[in-house]
């Protein structure tokens, strides 16, 4: 009787054990898939989605009450005091590059140094001005809703800023880093593969980085490239930058006094519409004595007497050109249906000093890119082994589709499930 006791209490023992030990893996696996591991994310901002600082030690400036020595950094850009009546002289003159037509590169003013600050960071890419000030967001909404998903400021979500007013031909040092991040990243988080989400601008320039990468690197270490907003085959906006200028929206800004930093950029130039976009006799500015088309931009530049914008547009036509597939998985999410400008008109003695009037393309896009720019991820279909998902939002602004509930909604899912 005792033996048989025994054997039953033996055996009792080890079926509990055996419970206890299912129960306990069946526990492991549901705490596994509620706490599923996300992938890192780098946000790669667009055209002045970085924040300057400058340094000053200038001999010269355009007027007496501009500052020309400075023993710390100051913010430049985003900086609204700095876009101020008067004061945005000054602003331009430091904000502005400098054009070598023998190397092809660009540099700051002599006594003007400029840092891109928050490299790694999420800070310096979730809003341009330091202040915090409404107008001035970028990346926010998204960062803030990525953080209530379980992701973490700086370890699982970063930031890759960069000189915006240049272009991929002058980013060598930028993707050195940029490399090293994604590698830094992969590893801060237990080896999980990256997922690179881009704005406007920053979308071309990721394509870029991503063209020249080895496919085995990507394979290791690029989960997925999701674009917002790309500008694929360019915009006609630029076109204005160049020729009257632009006050970005700021109304007591006037374009002329911001023109001359505007027209200094190499990234304007590459940005312009593509050919491979627009046709050689689609009409993109209009004016008493002539027409500009794509295959006009020589004579443009040398109309609006801004010559280095010609020699900056052959630096950079080519970069993505031929829109080569990235070679990872992609989302293309961009706004659709809100007035576009496709032809800049103007009459009388407008050109070029005053505003154009503006004919809005029959396809609407996002109110700054062309929708057959935004469409430009649809080359790729069918042309590399990886997924091209394409995601059109209605009336998704060019850069409140940051801050758009519907997209912010696709990013969780497509993140988190």
């Amino acid at each position: 009787m005792l033996f048989h006791l025994t054997t039953f209490t033996i055996l009792r023992a080890r079926y509990l054990s055996n419970m206890f030990r299912l129960i306990f893996t069946c526990l492991l696996l549901i705490f596994y898939c509620e706490c599923k591991i996300l992938n890192p994310v780098i946000l790669v901002p667009g055209d002045g989605g970085s924040e300057f600082v400058a340094k000053l030690n200038k001999t010269t400036a355009p007027h007496s009450w501009c500052v020309l020595h400075t023993d710390y950094y100051f913010s430049l850009w985003l900086n609204l005091e700095e876009l101020a009546p008067f004061v945005i002289d000054c602003f331009t003159d430091n904000m502005k590059v400098l054009y070598d037509r023998e190397k092809h590169i660009t540099r700051n003013p002599p006594g003007v140094e400029i840092k891109i600050p928050g490299w790694g960071d999420t800070r310096t890419v979730e809003w341009l001005d330091s202040s915090h000030i409404s107008p001035t967001y970028y990346f926010s909404s998204i960062v803030n809703a990525m953080v209530k998903w379980g992701y973490e400021r700086n370890v699982s979500v970063r930031g890759a800023p960069y000189d915006f007013r240049k272009a991929p031909n002058e980013y060598a040092d930028f993707y050195q880093n940029f490399r090293n991040l994604v590698e830094e990243t992969y590893a801060l988080n237990n080896n999980t593969k990256v997922v690179l989400l881009g704005h406007s601008m920053g979308n071309p320039t990721t394509l870029y980085f991503l063209n020249h990468q080895p496919q085995s690197w990507k394979d290791k270490f690029i989960h997925s490239f999701i674009s917002l907003a790309g500008v694929w085959g360019g915009s006609v906006k630029p076109l204005r930058l160049f020729a009257s200028g632009d006050n970005l929206d700021v109304p007591f800004v006037k374009a002329l006094n911001v023109r001359v930093q505007q027209r200094s950029m190499p990234s304007t130039a590459w940005l312009l519409p593509s050919d491979m976009f627009w046709g050689k006799d689609e009409i993109l500015i209009e004016r008493p004595g002539r027409n500009y088309t794509v295959n006009d931009y020589k004579q443009f530049f040398m109309d609006i007497n801004y010559i280095d914008g010609w020699y900056m547009r052959q630096d950079t036509a080519n970069l993505i050109r031929l829109l080569t597939p990235p070679g990872v998985e992609v989302h293309c999410v961009h706004g659709y249906g809100i007035p576009t400008p496709k032809t800049l008109v103007y009459t009388g003695n407008m050109w070029p000093d005053t505003q154009p009037n503006v004919r809005t393309d029959n396809d609407l896009g996002d109110g700054t890119v062309n929708i057959r720019s935004l469409k430009g991820c649809l080359h790729w279909q069918g042309k590399q082994p990886q997924n091209i998902y394409h995601v059109p939002v209605k009336y998704a602004e060019h850069r409140k589709i940051l801050k758009n509930k519907d997209v912010i909604a696709y990013l969780k899912k497509i993140l988190t499930s």
